[in-house]
């Protein structure tokens, strides 16, 4: 395995990861995949003031890309600034085995030597990997949205994690 920085050539294989969160849970509030364009658009966006790593496997095929992270944008106002919002996104099959400790445990460093404070996870409940995961790396809850987002015919809500960096 072999995490590195994201480039736009990215976008597909992200893009294809994210789908299925999009489709079948409520991990994402999103309705509709973003367009291979649409993810190449996002991974470009964190990588200019924030980070978005990748997770490759090599196989018999070559590298392909089965994971990633990245932090975006929390708030737009200038007090914000030294926070954070983080997403963690494996393939379906790479869940469980360390290939997200590893991720997270290489973004954090990078955001803290780029002056980021705090990270933020917002995280749709129930999802008790997430809440595990988050933890684990010492993530606090620090409340939760009731009945925020509206996705399969249902409201749902979202518990909102941090984490000193």
């Amino acid at each position: 395995m072999i995490i590195r920085p994201a480039t736009t050539d990215d976008a597909a294989a992200c893009a294809r990861i994210y789908a299925p969160y999009v489709t079948d849970t409520l991990v994402s509030f999103e309705t509709e995949p973003p367009t291979t364009e649409e993810m190449a658009s996002r991974i470009e966006a964190s990588l200019a003031e924030h980070a978005w790593l990748v997770l490759e496997s090599e196989d018999e095929a070559g590298p392909e890309v089965v994971g990633y992270a990245y932090a975006t944008q929390h708030r737009t106002r200038a007090a914000y600034r030294w926070a954070c919002d983080v997403s963690i996104y494996l393939d379906q099959d790479r869940r469980g085995n360390g290939a997200g400790k590893a991720l997270y445990g290489a973004l954090f460093p990078l955001l803290k030597e780029r002056g980021y404070r705090r990270a933020l996870a917002g995280i749709a409940i129930p999802n008790d990997a997430s809440l595990g995961i988050h933890r684990s790396f010492g993530f606090t809850e620090v409340g939760t949205y009731r009945r925020i987002g509206w996705k399969f015919d249902a409201w749902h809500d979202v518990t909102w994690m941090q984490l000193d960096l």
